[in-house]
């Protein structure tokens, strides 16, 4: 369905999930590649998302071991120990992260009170390094592997925690003093590449003179923008962010992972990320990734000649695409996704489907701003987990979008990213484990397994079912048939590009790592970006390559796959569902269901094994496909079904119990600084929050209202 989301994500992190992506508009989705996400840097957060991937293929002693537990003598004090000081050096990181991204202030507290005086480049450097130094001490794990030799005298749960610290640990110990070396440079080249990137000065060229805009804004306009030569204005803007990078440290800092990487075996960057985050290499991926492309090659092609037969070739340039595709159909669709009502909507959403947070806080930072980091994520500044005394420790959340209310688009954009980011949330929130290093969004934890999370929710916002119920307008009158049904026209027959988009990163940075270290230069990566563009997605994208936010931050490159998998397993989950429940939207069963079978495990299970667990069959691209391959006159059949029950409802705002809307947690809605509203203060009512966050978007946005 409607799925892609391009946020401008990032932490990509899934988190990184912190790098995924804020996700487009439906129609842009069908040619944009996805950036939401964990850190995203999602996806997930995240995507950063993405994730952090620090992992080294093989332990080495360490002679400056700063393991202060190997005098302990109970596996409890050991276990207590390394938990409390991971829990210590993660938030260290994490609010560094939040604050250099969103640009705050220093002081500036986070979602739980707490926070450093300082923010700055500088200290997010030494945070991360002393979080990595952390989790590559090898002493903490020799000692793991002594108290597992001790099979015989631990309990279950004391076996499950040392094997994950065995699995982490094991992740991070470089025995390369030149990897070591690389390692630490590559990071504070990154460092000064993302703030120069994050000051460029970005925009368009327009005939009334320069019109500065975040990237983010740039793709909206040209999706929407009637002027054909603002539109390629907006294009030029993303595609000065390329040689911009490039010239600013980019090739610096491929080069270095390169170094790392292969000084601890692997083949290149790219095959130690994902042997590190997936637990197979990289020629196994491309082996899955490679049935994708060429089973679907044939669909692009005809794709791209349906659309020049209809919309004249005109609109196979790059900065045409989303507008002759729905451009008009943008605008109309603008008012039944108000982005003042988008909080209240997912909330509404989400309690329907028994989703709960487990006494979390979150940050909820959705609009655009000068020097934010531009692209949407989810991070934990503080993991949920359940301590040895058996109390539990609640997570602390923050995620961000870009959103620019008076927009057109802008509203059906920040729901998608809500839904997606919101779903990292609930996922981190669920995981009961007995350590934070079950759930943290860095490896062991699987890409694919943190966006499937997150991209399974939000692709609901597609949904006949769900747009029936939610996409109102601001008199309460839901989105007519008339216009879904000419969604479902305008790009049905071009969502198999939306695949392509998401192909198009992983194989670029496979290509890009797999260069010879004299050919990684400027103008060699300028042209294989180009290269690959036309080769995967048949021409030049709307959203180059070299402008996708996760190429530069360690946390989210080659990470992008992990959304291709995710996609998979979403259309599988979508599949078991509707075959067991009949229904998704609104369905009280499938929160429960996916707390149980997806988030409560954290990382302590295998993706793969998840999915096969959960849906009875191994992962497999067929039902994905089988989508692709449906016909729009059968998908208009099974939608307008859909959609007659849903609009049969009463307003969600108006049936029974609908002033109460629990996701047991605190929610602060924030603007940088400046807290806007918060659970706190309106007696735990979510519902009265939004109203503040509505009443205050209204007044800074009049036009958008």
């Amino acid at each position: 369905r409607d799925r892609h989301k391009f946020s401008l994500l990032s932490r990509m992190r899934v988190g990184v999930v912190r790098f995924l992506p804020l996700l487009l508009a439906a129609s842009a989705q069908a040619w944009s590649t996805p950036l939401l996400g964990l850190r995203g840097q999602s996806p997930s957060k995240l995507g950063r998302v993405g994730a952090a991937f620090l992992l080294p293929r093989a332990r080495a002693a360490s002679s400056t071991s700063t393991c202060t537990t190997m005098s302990l003598t109970s596996v409890k004090e050991f276990i207590d120990t390394t938990n409390e000081g991971y829990e210590k050096v993660h938030r260290s990181f994490e609010e560094q992260f939040w604050g250099t991204k969103m640009a705050l202030s220093n002081g500036t507290p986070l979602a739980d009170g707490k926070g450093p005086a300082t923010y700055s480049t500088d200290e997010l450097t030494r945070t991360k390094l002393e979080m990595e130094a952390f989790l590559a001490d090898s002493g903490k794990l020799e000692k793991t592997r002594e108290f597992l030799a001790q099979k015989d005298e631990l309990s279950d749960e004391q076996m499950k925690t040392l094997k994950i610290f065995e699995r982490t640990f094991g992740c991070y110990i470089m025995e390369s003093d030149v990897a070591r070396d690389k390692r630490e440079e590559s990071m504070k080249l990154e460092g000064s590449l993302e703030s120069k990137r994050n000051t460029m000065k970005l925009g368009a060229q327009t005939k009334d003179g320069f019109a500065e805009m975040s990237s983010v804004g740039l793709r909206n306009k040209m999706r929407t923008s009637p002027d054909e030569s603002e539109r390629k204005a907006c294009y030029e803007g993303l595609r000065a962010i390329g040689p911009f990078v490039v010239a600013n440290g980019f090739v610096e800092v491929v080069k270095a992972r390169n170094a790392m990487a292969k000084a601890l075996g692997y083949l290149d960057y790219y095959d130690y990320k994902v042997t590190q985050a997936e637990g197979f290499n990289k020629q196994r991926l491309f082996e899955i990734l490679d049935t994708l492309e060429m089973g679907t090659r044939d669909l692009m092609n005809n794709a791209r000649e349906q659309l020049a037969a209809s919309k004249g070739a005109s609109a196979l340039e790059p900065w045409n695409t989303g507008y002759l595709m729905a451009g008009d159909l943008t605008k109309r669709m603008d008012p039944y996704f108000p982005f003042e009502k988008s909080v209240e909507m997912w909330g509404r959403s989400f309690g329907k489907l028994g989703i709960s947070y487990k006494d979390a806080t979150m940050d909820l930072d959705l609009l655009d701003r000068k020097n934010k980091y531009s692209n949407g994520f989810c991070h934990w500044p503080q993991p949920a987990w359940k301590k040895s005394d058996g109390t539990w420790q609640p997570a602390t959340t923050h995620f961000t979008s870009l959103a620019d209310p008076s927009a057109v688009g802008s509203g059906h954009t920040a729901l998608t990213t809500l839904m997606h980011e919101a779903g990292h949330a609930a996922h981190f929130a669920n995981i009961q484990q007995s350590s934070p290093l079950f759930a943290q969004e860095r490896a062991p934890t699987s890409v694919a397994y943190a966006e499937l999370q997150s991209m399974f929710l939000d692709s609901l916002v597609g949904d006949a079912a769900w747009r029936g119920r939610y996409a109102r307008d601001r008199k309460g009158q839901p989105i007519s048939w008339d216009l879904h049904k000419e969604d479902i026209e305008s790009t049905h027959p071009y969502k198999v590009n939306a695949l392509r988009a998401m192909l198009s990163v992983p194989y670029f940075e496979k290509a890009l790592y797999e260069l010879p270290e004299e050919q990684v230069t400027p103008e060699k990566i300028a042209s294989l970006a180009d290269e690959i563009e036309i080769k995967i997605q048949g021409g030049f994208c709307p959203r180059p390559l070299l402008s996708v936010p996760h190429l530069l931050s360690d946390e989210a490159s080659c990470y992008y796959h992990g959304y291709v998998l995710a996609e998979m397993a979403v259309h599988q989950t979508r599949e078991h569902f509707l075959a067991t429940e009949g229904y998704i939207v609104d369905n009280p069963k499938v929160g429960p269901a996916l707390e149980s079978a997806y988030w409560q495990p954290g990382n302590s299970a295998a993706f793969l094994d998840l999915v096969h667990a959960f849906t009875g069959k191994p992962l497999t691209g067929d039902p994905w496909v089988k989508e692709l391959s449906t016909t729009v006159e059968q998908l208009k059949a099974s939608e307008k079904k859909d959609y007659d029950a849903a609009v049969a409802k009463a307003h969600p705002a108006q049936e029974e119990g609908a002033g109460t809307v629990d996701l047991q947690m605190r929610v602060r809605f924030v603007d940088g600084d400046k807290v806007i509203a918060d659970t706190a203060s309106t007696g735990d009512d979510f519902i009265k929050a939004c109203g503040i966050f509505e009443k205050y978007v209204t007044e800074r946005f009049p036009t958008a209202a």
